[in-house]
Parts: structure tokens; sequence; C-alpha cells
């Protein structure tokens, strides 16, 4: 593992999101990718918070800009924007409630609907240290996700079981599905690479300073 200086120029820029009930866990997810770090005691994400992580993957620098989705319904309307642009999303739910897990197929609409149509999903059932009291078995996340055509894991933010794990998954899907995508058009374009392919990964996502969000920062570069 080595450090990387955060403004060192990436080679993409990925946005992703979290999404799910409030109270799964998806800040503590973030703050345990993003930082190493976990409160038992965090309150609700009111709005948007995002954080940034560097990451190599397949020898190409890859800044990471997640974003911390609330999970209250009277916060939708405001971060139903936030969605543009996104190229991957953790969709949470908490392993001990049920309804969090009944929840899913409400997310799913949402972000199909708000969302790129080749979003990359990851279905994450967190809390999985909390076995005792369990209400969603594995299995019921794992047939969920291959009915979805999606990724499955299940995590600990607290335990960081998984966590790293599920971002990089997330994260090596949507670089294998751009670099496909600028293969393409390079093949389109008689052998050259347009400007428009080479960018795909981050032409949409040049809008940070246009919306009101807490930042979070991490310089931790993964080989």
């Amino acid at each position: 593992m080595a450090v990387d200086s955060f403004d060192e120029e990436c080679d993409y820029l990925f946005k992703a999101v979290l999404v799910g009930d409030s109270g799964v866990g998806k800040s503590n997810l973030l703050s345990r990718f993003a930082k190493d770090e976990f409160h038992l005691d965090s309150k609700p994400t009111i709005g948007v918070e995002f954080a940034y992580r560097n990451i190599r993957v397949g020898g190409k620098l890859i800044k990471a800009q997640i974003w911390d989705t609330a999970g209250q319904e009277r916060f939708r309307a405001i971060t139903s924007s936030y969605y543009r642009g996104a190229l991957g999303a953790l969709l949470v739910y908490d392993i001990t409630r049920r309804a969090t897990f009944e929840s899913l197929r409400k997310w799913l609409v949402e972000l199909r609907e708000q969302g790129s149509s080749d979003m990359v999903i990851v279905l994450v059932g967190n809390k999985c240290d909390l076995e005792n009291s369990r209400e969603i078995n594995q299995e019921d996340g794992q047939s969920l996700a291959e009915l979805e055509g999606i990724s499955f894991l299940e995590t600990s933010a607290k335990e960081n079981l998984n966590v790293e794990e599920a971002f990089l998954q997330m994260i090596t899907k949507i670089h294998r599905a751009v670099s496909q995508k600028a293969l393409e058009a390079k093949a389109i374009n008689g052998g050259r690479l347009s400007h428009t392919s080479s960018l795909q990964g981050r032409k949409e996502i040049i809008h940070i300073d246009e919306v009101t969000a807490t930042k979070h920062t991490s310089t931790c570069c993964l080989h």
C-alpha cells in the first residue's frame, strides 16, 4: 500500500453513490473505506456527503468519488439529482432489519430511473457482525442479487469485514466497463481514441462546486 499525492493526475474519476434506508450503515461503510474509521454513535446523514480515495486498478490510477445519500424519505427530493453522472452504486441493507431488505426493490427502481442504464450495482448486506440479531439470511441476499443481475456480499463496517472488497468490486467493474467503451469508441474512430471517450469516466463529474456537501478526503492508494 502506497500513498500518492491527492492532487496527482488520475487516469479516471469515477463517481459512485451509496443508497439504502436510513440507519443501514452507509456512512460508516464510507468512513471505513475512505479513512479506516468507524463511529458507533454516527448520526443520520442530512442531504449528501462525499469522500475521495485514490485506487490503482489494472495499472490505472482511479480517483473514486463516493457520495453518501440520506436514506430518510424527506430528503429524497434533495438527493435525486446526485445520481447524475454516477457510474456505480452500493445498495445497502441491514441484515438485522427486514424492513430495510424489503425496501431494496424501491431503491433499485430509483437507481435505474435516476442513474444510467449501465450503472454498476453491488448489493451489500451490512452489519453481519450482529449474527445473533440476523433477520435476513445470506441466501436471501444472494437470491435477490442473482434475480436482479447484480453482485452481492455481506459486510461489517464495525469489524472491517468485506468493506474494501465491496468498494473495489464496484470500482473494478466500472473500470472494466469504461475501458470497454473506450475500446469500442476507438474501433469506431478507426483506431483513434477520441477525446470524448478517453474522458468518459470523468466528463460528467465536474459539477462538484455546484452542490453543497461535506467532503472527506483520503489519499490512500491500493496497488
